[in-house]
C-alpha cells in the first residue's frame, strides 16, 4: 500500500497535514501532539518521528495570531553591560522563565528616540509586554506609554499621575545613608562624583547629596562636586578633575562604575583608601566586592526591583483592568573596607587607640548595614 500524498504549505514547508500523513494518524491527533496537548504513547512516538523526518517546524507566528500571545516579554535598559542591569535582568529572567515565557533584551544607550521607538513598536505586538528602565523620562515617553496596546512596567521614577505600573527606589535617601555613615566616621570634606544631571538618577542623587550635607551642618564646597557619566572611564576622569582642584576626605560616587574609576584615580595619585580618602559607591553590584579594598556601596535593590517589575507585568497581562500600581524598594548601605573609620595619620607601633573608637565605628557600620 503506497504512502499518502504529503501535503505542503504554499511556500513548500511541511504542515501538520504533512506530519499526519507521514505518521498515519488523523490531523487532529497530530495537531494535539505537536501543540503539546498529548496523545497515546504510540501516537506521540509516531508523530514526533514523522515531524523529524519531514523537517516540520511549528509556526510560532500563526500560533500567536490565534492566541493573541507571543510568549515573549521585553526588557529595555540603557546598557546591558552595566552590572546593575545585569542583576536586574537575571531577576526578571527568572520570573519570566518560571511563567513559561522568554525574555528579549534591548540596549537603548539611554537614547530617548531609541526608547520611544521601542514603545511605539509595541503596536506590532511583537511581545506581550515590556519592562522599561529609562534614565530620562520625557513627555514622549509618557505619551507612548499611554498609547501602548500591551502592558509596560517602568523601573524608575515617574510622576504620581502616570497611568502605568511603576517600581522605584529612593536615590535621595540612598545618598543620605552614605553621608550619614561618612560623617559618623569623622569625614567632613565629602565630595560627590555624579552622572549627568539631566537624568532622573543624576538629578535625584545630586539633590540628595546637597540636602544631606545641610542636614549635618556641612557647608557645600562646589569644588568637591563633579559631574561625568555613569561609566568607569568617565567616572575616573571626573574624579581626577575633582582631585586636581580640591582635597576631599571622602568621595560618594553615583554608581559603582564611577566608584571604581574614582578608586583607581585616588590610588594612582598616591592617596590611601580609606586612610586619606574614603569611597562609597551606589548600586552595590558585584564590582563592589571584587575591588581591593572592597567598596562600601548603597544598594538600591536592583534585583528586587527587577523581580517586582516582572511580577507586576505578568499580573497586568493576566488582568488588564487592574489599577496602576506603584512599589518602592528601600535603599540600604553595605559598609566595607573603602570607608572604614577615618585614620588621622600614621600611628606609631603600639600607640593607643582612643577608648571605644573601634567599638563605635563597628556600631555605626552595623547600624548602617541593617537599615
Amino acid at each position: 500500500m503506497g504512502r499518502k500524498r504529503l501535503q505542503e504549505s504554499t511556500d513548500g514547508r511541511p504542515t501538520v497535514h504533512t506530519v499526519a500523513a507521514r505518521a498515519g494518524v488523523s490531523i487532529a491527533s497530530a495537531s494535539r501532539v505537536l501543540n503539546g496537548i498529548g496523545g497515546s504513547p504510540e501516537t506521540i512516538r509516531k508523530v514526533r518521528a514523522a515531524a523529524a523526518e519531514v523537517g516540520y517546524v511549528p509556526n510560532a507566528i500563526a500560533r500567536s495570531l490565534q492566541s493573541q500571545r507571543t510568549g515573549l516579554l521585553a526588557l529595555a535598559v540603557e546598557d546591558i553591560g552595566n552590572p546593575v542591569y545585569v542583576a536586574m535582568m537575571r531577576a526578571i529572567e527568572a520570573v519570566v522563565a518560571a511563567s513559561g515565557r522568554q525574555l528579549l533584551v534591548h540596549a537603548t544607550g539611554g537614547r530617548i528616540d531609541n526608547e520611544t521607538a521601542l514603545l511605539r513598536r509595541l503596536a506590532n505586538r511583537y511581545v506581550d509586554g515590556m519592562i522599561l528602565s529609562p534614565i530620562r523620562v520625557t513627555d514622549d515617553h509618557l505619551a507612548a506609554l499611554v498609547d501602548s496596546p500591551v502592558p509596560v512596567v517602568v523601573i524608575g521614577q515617574l510622576g504620581a499621575d502616570a497611568p502605568v505600573d511603576n517600581v522605584r527606589t529612593d536615590s535621595r535617601r540612598g545618598v543620605a545613608l552614605a553621608v550619614e555613615h561618612l560623617v559618623a566616621t569623622g569625614r567632613r570634606r565629602i565630595g560627590f562624583v555624579n552622572g549627568p544631571l539631566d537624568t532622573v538618577p543624576g538629578a535625584a542623587r545630586d539633590a540628595g547629596f546637597r540636602a544631606a550635607l545641610t542636614e549635618h551642618g556641612i557647608d557645600l564646597d562646589e569644588r568637591l562636586v563633579e559631574v561625568g557619566d555613569f561609566q568607569y572611564a568617565a567616572g575616573r576622569a571626573a574624579a581626577e578633575r575633582l582631585l586636581a582642584r580640591a582635597r576631599p576626605d571622602a568621595l560618594i560616587c553615583a554608581n559603582d562604575l564611577i566608584a571604581v574609576g574614582a578608586l583607581h584615580a585616588l590610588l594612582a595619585a598616591g592617596h590611601r583608601v580609606p586612610e586619606d580618602v574614603a569611597v562609597v559607591g551606589m548600586d552595590d553590584t558585584e564590582l563592589a566586592q571584587m575591588m581591593f579594598p572592597q567598596l562600601s556601596s548603597v544598594s538600591l535593590g536592583s534585583a528586587e526591583r527587577g523581580r517586582r517589575a516582572a511580577e507586576l507585568l505578568l499580573s497586568r497581562i493576566a488582568d488588564p483592568a487592574l489599577p496602576p500600581r506603584r512599589e518602592q524598594v528601600p535603599p540600604s548601605l553595605a559598609v566595607r573596607a573603602s570607608s572604614r573609620a577615618a585614620v588621622p595619620g600614621p600611628r606609631a607601633a603600639g600607640a593607643a587607640v582612643p577608648a571605644g573608637s573601634e567599638r563605635a565605628s563597628a556600631a555605626v557600620a552595623n547600624e548602617e548595614v541593617n537599615r
